[in-house]
């Protein structure tokens, strides 16, 4: 009773001075750690349990795996899942199946997790949504998708959470495929007419697969739309270039008498920056600011700074940055690309070396950010050494995108032997930018053998790849070999099957 009530310390109490502890006795107390998260005194019960020779039962292990979930304390849950299987539980139903990839997957062990599902005698649906859930939650949604078919397979029909986990993987990855198919499925429900959960989740899919029309659609047809549903569509239509539509939905939405929270507010501000609407920002900085939103979090801070060096009002952009109640790397990296963007490289970096001297971490972007701002002065040296630092100094792997930049980097510089060689260095060589970067310092520099070496790579990955062919006839044109270009433009051409003028905007867009 005093566990369940959140009472510990008197539980344990009442515990400790029983006359003899048996199982009961021990499950209730460390269920009651778990429920009210106490996770190390629900871990160090366990052990003291089994020290006395008893063993929990099902409801109290599925709950210090939650507990291992939790802590992300594989170790411990790995302990636990052999003692499980050595006392043959899982031969006793789902529920500790279920536990163990709920465990592996909030661990991030997602190889483990498919392993545990796998081999369990019996699969359900709770079991297929756990594992979905968990590559969705990690970031793979392909994955997630493929769990998906195999659920399907064995004949498991997909419930409400299956199909929010599933329009959440194919919003991730930008593919409508399989979420038209859980549309049509919703649809056949009748889920749409039970609750706003399905719509919103289907306005959030279609915006991010760029289906804008059909995400409006979708909204229109809601029986009742919330914040979130607005939310889902303003971000939608920012994401995808269309400020001004963003914009209207978000008035439109205040019209019905809904108040935007600070996602909603950040939608809106990412749409101002994109159409360079500073008058508008302004006028939602002012709003924001009235409700008191700048000091709860980072989130509208980081946007506000965004959305200025968007519309190239640096000094704005500092003034809010420098009027947070505290800054994290999003903010800096906020400042940091909207200083490279508008030529400002050496501020950039001064600004890197401010939030690293306060001991927060960059991330994948912040380093982004930093080399195109080395590249943008022309410094090698350091933009070597923050390559470099991504790895021995911060554990992080870099993506197409930084290794492009240094190609940038050393092609800007000349050297195109090294920037030749950080292609070859990357995982994969098929990154078409990294490529086109190379082609760029070539023309630059009139190495006709390297942009053809460069040029014969690129085609091998997409022989209509446009830019390729603009690239290869400046190239030739540069070192006088006029009739070399007129080939290559001509050839461009046939593979392209496109006219001209839309193969120079393209082109035009990359240099």
């Amino acid at each position: 009773m005093y566990a369940k009530c959140g009472s510990l310390q008197k539980a344990q109490q009442v515990f400790d001075e029983l006359p003899a502890q048996d199982v009961v006795s021990w499950n209730a107390l460390i269920a009651g750690y778990c429920q009210h998260e106490h996770t190390q005194e629900a871990l160090e019960s366990f052990e003291q349990m089994k020290g006395e020779g008893f063993f929990p039962d099902v409801m109290t292990l599925g709950c210090l795996l939650k507990v291992c979930g939790s802590l992300g304390a594989k170790e411990k849950g790995k302990q636990i899942h052999a003692e499980i299987c050595i006392n043959g539980f899982l031969m006793k139903g789902t529920v500790l199946g279920n536990a163990l990839i709920d465990m592996y997957t909030k661990c991030g062990d997602m190889a483990k997790a498919e392993q545990v599902l796998c081999n369990l005698p019996v699969r359900n649906i709770v079991s297929w949504n756990t594992l979905i859930a968990g590559y969705c939650l990690h970031g793979h949604p392909k994955e997630a998708l493929t769990c998906f078919e195999h659920m399907k397979k064995e004949g498991l029909s997909p419930d409400k959470v299956t199909f929010g986990l599933v329009l959440k993987a194919c919003g991730s990855i930008g593919s409508s495929d399989h979420g038209i198919i859980v549309h049509a499925e919703i649809a056949r429900r009748q889920l749409l007419k039970m609750g706003i959960i399905h719509g919103n989740a289907l306005v959030d899919m279609y915006a991010k697969c760029d289906e804008l029309a059909k995400a409006q659609e979708v909204f229109d047809g809601l029986p009742f739309r919330d914040a979130i549903s607005w939310t889902a569509l303003i971000d939608g239509y920012s994401q995808h270039g269309q400020g001004e539509q963003a914009l209207k939905c978000f008035e439109h939405m205040k019209s019905e008498g809904l108040s935007p929270d600070r996602v909603t507010f950040s939608c809106a501000l990412k749409a101002c920056g994109s159409i360079g609407a500073v008058d508008k920002g302004k006028d939602l900085h002012s709003e924001i600011a009235r409700k008191g939103l700048l000091g709860k979090d980072t989130m509208l801070g980081g946007a506000l700074v965004d959305m200025y060096c968007s519309c190239g009002a640096l000094e704005m952009a500092r003034e809010v940055f420098e009027e947070l109640p505290f800054c994290n790397v999003i903010t800096y990296s906020a400042l940091i690309a909207g200083f490279c963007e508008h030529g400002y490289g050496e501020e950039a970096l001064d600004y890197f070396e401010e939030m690293v001297g306060k001991d927060l971490i960059p991330d994948v972007v912040t380093f982004g950010c930093v080399l195109k701002a080395c590249g943008s002065i022309g410094d090698v040296e350091k933009g070597q050494k923050h390559f470099d630092a991504m790895t021995t100094k911060y554990g992080i792997n870099p993506s197409p995108e930084h290794y492009t930049c240094m190609v940038d980097i050393f092609g800007r510089a000349g050297d195109l032997e090294k920037a030749m060689a950080t292609i070859r260095k990357m995982p994969s060589s098929d990154h078409l930018p990294a490529w086109f970067a190379l082609m760029g310092a070539c023309k630059k520099w009139g190495d006709v053998k390297l942009g053809k070496e460069a040029f014969e790579n690129v085609v091998q990955i997409d022989e209509k790849a446009t830019a390729a062919y603009l690239f290869m006839r400046d190239i030739y044109a540069a070192a006088g070999m006029q009739e070399d270009a007129r080939m290559i433009e001509s050839l461009g051409l046939a593979k392209g099957k496109q006219n001209f003028a839309s193969f120079e905007e393209d082109y035009e867009l990359i240099i």
